[in-house]
């Protein structure tokens, strides 16, 4: 729970002053006691009341104060709730290793499996986009409802030269801003986000960056924004031979490239996705990294994240809730205290009445 006016604390200096108001009284009417003769006589004329009873209705008035103080501070707290409004851009890894075989038939016919799938299981929920990025990043399709432009993109996917993740990021992003305006492009300054914003990207590779801006420069944009990238490191460790159909077998061209993988991995295998900066991705925008060696563990993956995308968390002001049980304190204190203190006639009373005496 979080406080909007946390310096409306103050108004709790008023419990101690009634405090000392109520000490105060009590002292002076021990000074102002008068003195009789038979203490039978006093306690007759007054009604029986325990100690516990006389303490409630003060304790209640305290209590009462005390809630109503906090609720000047205006608490709030975070609550999940359903979310179909936002944007889910899918960007998908599509650089020479998605020809890899080690996922049956081909990294990337698997991948356009799980992420059609996907696609019709979000059907009358948020829009979705497609990006595709290798070397570079470029939208194939903005943010929509239309599963069918989707589904079409989606089979026309080729496979290019270079894996530039940290591109793929800001190309959604700015996907993302073209559709929403409360979320700013690339370019332009961002502002200060608060709570988990209802757009997401999720990234689909198998490689690690080679290519363009860092990735963790295009989180921390991200996150700026208040935008939640989910990360899926996806294929196996174990080598495969690259086999892609003449439509996903988009050409990789060019000197140095490094037996159809790329260059500047600096030693590491470009079969096998770099599953700590992918981790590093998702951690710094609030997502999730998932791995998925098969097409299996891939679409569970994807199932999995979207009840994810659908929850969002937002700030629930809870002041009139605080409002609305500190007058209901205060009016149970004041009540019980006129009952309380009502006046009744007393024993001695009620016998002088049945003896006919005045």
């Amino acid at each position: 729970m979080s406080l909007s006016w946390p310096w409306a604390l103050l108004a709790l200096l008023a419990i101690p002053l009634v405090i000392a108001a109520w000490w105060w009284t009590r002292r002076r009417r021990r000074r102002g006691a008068v003195r009789v003769t038979s203490i039978a006589l006093v306690r007759a004329s007054l009604p029986g009341r325990t100690r516990w009873r006389r303490l409630i209705p003060t304790a209640l008035l305290l209590l009462g104060l005390a809630v109503l103080g906090v609720g000047a501070a205006r608490p709030q707290a975070t609550v999940p709730v359903p979310s179909s409004s936002g944007t889910i851009m899918l960007a998908l890894d599509v650089s020479g290793s998605m020809c890899s075989t080690d996922v049956r038939p081909n990294r990337i016919t698997a991948a356009q499996d799980a992420a059609g799938a996907f696609i019709k299981s979000e059907a009358g929920g948020p829009r979705i986009g497609l990006v595709a990025f290798a070397g570079t990043a470029g939208v194939l399709v903005t943010p929509t409802t239309d599963q069918g432009a989707l589904r079409h993109a989606l089979s026309g996917l080729s496979t290019s030269r270079g894996t530039a993740i940290g591109q793929g990021i800001l190309t959604s992003l700015d996907a993302i801003a073209q559709v929403d305006p409360s979320v700013a492009p690339t370019g332009a300054r961002p502002a200060s986000a608060h709570g988990d914003a209802h757009d997401v990207i999720v990234v689909l590779t198998d490689g690690s960056n080679n290519a363009g801006v860092d990735p963790q420069t295009a989180a921390r944009q991200a996150a700026a924004r208040g935008v939640r990238v989910f990360t899926i490191g996806f294929g196996t460790t174990n080598p495969a031979p690259l086999v892609c159909s003449g439509s996903q077998f988009g050409g990789f061209g060019g000197s140095g490239y490094g037996g159809g993988y790329g260059g500047g991995f600096s030693g590491r295998n470009p079969l096998v996705a770099d599953y700590g900066a992918l981790r590093q991705i998702a951690s710094t925008t609030g997502g999730k990294f998932y791995r998925a060696q098969n097409a299996d563990q891939l679409k569970a993956a994807l199932g999995n994240l979207s009840g994810r995308f659908t929850i969002i968390r937002e700030h629930l002001d809870l002041a009139a809730w605080f409002a609305g049980f500190g007058g209901l304190f205060i009016a149970a204190a004041l009540a019980l205290s006129l009952w309380w203190n009502r006046t009744r006639p007393s024993s001695s009373q009620v016998s002088l009445v049945q003896r006919g005496g005045p």
